[in-house]
């Protein structure tokens, strides 16, 4: 198990290897990763599932319900829908993030791959996707899968994080050491 550096990557790293264990034992590794996967994507999409899950105002019961609502409509069920409900019985739904970033590290290095997240100011072409994996094999050695989120805030350029190495190359971070350089000077 990797090192963690926090109290919640701990908590993430030991539900999320507990999920692929049981996720191993029922041949359903896939099934649960695109059902977190799908889970994930909804809670980039909704501001009230992101306060439903990171506030403490919100009693077990209450995440408890809504957690079981939203698995149910989004058709999340076996092991990933039970996991979700469990943890929000835990009062565990703050680190729901931590877990399913978790669950797709331990994963992809199961299959044999490296993951890469990848934060880009534009979406991604299928082509550039192609090509940035590509890229990020040569330097791995191994496949790399690649979860590629949008933030433009970084005007250009993209981030990417591949276990312990992170390659910046937006232009928000060129600005900022220009920025720096200058007061420096200055």
């Amino acid at each position: 198990m990797a090192q963690t550096s926090s109290p919640i990557s701990a908590v993430a790293e030991r539900y999320a290897s507990s999920l692929f264990e049981l996720a191993l034992e029922a041949k359903s590794v896939a099934k649960v990763e695109a059902d977190l996967n799908s889970f994930d994507a909804m809670l980039a999409g909704s501001a009230d599932l992101t306060r439903l899950i990171g506030s403490p105002v919100f009693s077990t019961e209450e995440q408890v319900r809504a957690i079981s609502a939203i698995v149910d409509k989004a058709k999340i069920g076996g092991l990933a829908g039970d996991f979700l409900r469990v943890v929000a019985g835990n009062r565990r739904l703050f680190a729901v993030p931590g877990m399913i970033k978790a669950f797709r590290r331990i994963a992809a290095e199961h299959r044999g791959e490296v993951a890469a997240e990848v934060t880009s100011a534009h979406a991604l072409t299928s082509a550039q996707e192609t090509e940035l994996k590509a890229a990020l094999k040569s330097v791995a050695g191994k496949d790399v899968t690649i979860a590629v989120t949008v933030d433009p805030s970084l005007l250009g350029g993209m981030v990417v994080k591949m276990g312990s190495r992170q390659i910046d190359t937006s232009l928000k971070t060129k600005l900022n050491s220009l920025k720096l350089a200058l007061k420096e000077v200055g």
